[in-house]
C-alpha cells in the first residue's frame, strides 16, 4: 500500500516518463494485463493513455487492470493513468 508521500513520489516521477499503453476500442484484455505487467516488471512505473473510443474513463481502466496484475494506482488525469509496482527480481525505485 502506498503513502500519500510515496504517491507524490512516483507522480513526480511520471511526469519525466513517456505514455507506453494506449487503451483503445479492444478495453482491457488479459493481453494487454499481461504486456502491462511485464512493462512493470522491467520498469516499475508507467504511464498509459485511454482513448475516447475504449468505452473506459481513465479509473475505471486503471482499477481493472491494477487488480488484474496487483499494482498500484499512483494516480489518474483526465484520460491517462500511472501504475506502480515494484520490481520482484530487480528495484529501481526507492520508497521512502
Amino acid at each position: 500500500m502506498l503513502t500519500s508521500k510515496n504517491r507524490a513520489y512516483l507522480r513526480s516521477m511520471a511526469m519525466n516518463i513517456d505514455t507506453i499503453f494506449q487503451i483503445g476500442k479492444g478495453g482491457v484484455s488479459e493481453e494487454t494485463c499481461r504486456q502491462i505487467a511485464n512493462a512493470l516488471e522491467a520498469r516499475e512505473l508507467i504511464k498509459a493513455k485511454v482513448l475516447e473510443n475504449s468505452g473506459y474513463t481513465a479509473k475505471e481502466a486503471a482499477e481493472e487492470i491494477s487488480d488484474a496484475i496487483g499494482a498500484e494506482i499512483v494516480c489518474t488525469v483526465g484520460n491517462k493513468f500511472v501504475l506502480y509496482k515494484k520490481s520482484e527480481k530487480k528495484s529501481r525505485i526507492e520508497l521512502l
